[in-house]
């Protein structure tokens, strides 16, 4: 008998999918003319460079001349030149053209030109600077704070690095078994491998979640965000779903709400729920400490063993209609809110980061 009536019905795609490739579509045409208004405003930027080379060394020579002839005829001096008479044209053009050739634009630390250029966050930028892995115009810079003018070639791991344009912000919800690294020498699987179809730039995860970690991880271009959002300034929540391997007492309960003393300090939470009435070994658990494996760390330290541990929040972006293992991108209002979240609780200048 034909197994024909009992195929899986496939059904047609839907508006969303379709807005996405729209959307998709719009995005790559705005990449490419994005990057042919660049090179054309590199070209016409190197031809008025030129230009005020030029104007520079003939204003310079003109002054040079100028000088030596009134040196030399005394009388002329007296003549066309009394005291408080202006400067000729020439004169002032020179200084002008100086003034402009030594003017601060564009100048940034080479750190914080690293994350504009979608590379890392600035404070990981400081590192593999430190670390000599970084030429400035052919030499190695170790300085995090070396200024970049427009006009450096800047090359990390052999490539010349260019400010980014695109930014692009994705939402992953990562399952287990994946690292959330750029790469491992190792050969583990990791995190990009899961939104190589997202993006042709070059994205990574701000903040990290253990491999055996689960639920929502925002990865970027964006140097500026990722600075903001791993600053504990801002004080950025995050909500956690955690399996143990036995249910929680009402004396370690009140513990971990009161507060644990930790081998590497103090750790105060915001909130502690049982997640499930029924099942009390299912915690929720909400924090802004974004020290090293902290949430397993609390139960840890009580004796629990942490059987599953979900990221369910994270600033202000949930996992919702994000199944295991798929992502998606922001919305414009998304990243509004995460660009100016919490920003009055911000005591610290990240720019001298």
């Amino acid at each position: 008998m034909s197994q024909s009536p009992f195929q899986k019905f496939v059904p047609k795609k839907k508006n969303s999918v379709i807005k996405e490739e729209f959307r998709q579509e719009k995005k790559k045409y705005r990449k490419e003319r994005n990057a042919f208004f660049d090179k054309k405003k590199e070209e016409e930027y190197q031809a008025r460079q030129a230009k005020k080379s030029g104007m520079a060394t003939k204003a310079a020579d003109n002054a040079k001349g100028n000088r030596s002839e009134l040196t030399n005829n005394p009388l002329l001096i007296a003549a066309d030149k009394p005291r408080g008479a202006a400067k000729t044209p020439h004169q002032k053009s020179a200084k002008a053209v100086a003034a402009n050739d030594n003017a601060p634009t564009g100048i940034m630390p080479l750190n914080k030109f690293m994350a504009h250029c979608g590379v890392c966050s600035r404070r990981d930028a400081v590192e593999y600077v430190a670390s000599g892995k970084v030429k400035v115009n052919g030499e190695v810079i170790t300085e995090p704070g070396y200024k970049i003018k427009e006009q450096d070639e800047v090359i990390y791991n052999g490539k010349k690095l260019f400010v980014t344009k695109n930014l692009v912000y994705i939402l992953l919800n990562k399952p287990k078994d994946y690292i959330t690294t750029t790469d491992d020498p190792q050969g583990r699987k990791t995190v990009l491998q899961l939104i190589k179809q997202a993006t042709s730039e070059r994205v990574y995860p701000i903040g990290r979640l253990d491999r055996n970690t689960s639920g929502v991880l925002l990865l970027t271009n964006d140097g500026d965000l990722t600075q903001k959002l791993s600053h504990p300034s801002y004080e950025i929540k995050k909500i956690y779903e955690v399996k143990l391997d036995k249910p929680l007492t009402k004396a370690d309960f009140d513990k971990i709400v009161k507060g644990l003393k930790l081998e590497d300090g103090d750790i105060q939470i915001d909130s502690l729920a049982y997640a499930d009435s029924k099942d009390k070994s299912i915690i929720g658990i909400e924090l802004h400490s974004g020290r090293n494996r902290i949430v397993r760390r609390i139960f840890e330290h009580l004796g629990y063993d942490v059987k599953g541990l979900d990221r369910v929040m994270y600033a202000t972006l949930t996992k919702k209609n994000v199944e295991r293992s798929k992502w998606r991108y922001l919305s414009e209002k998304e990243i509004r809110l995460l660009k100016y979240m919490n920003t009055s609780k911000n005591k610290a200048s990240i720019e001298k980061i």
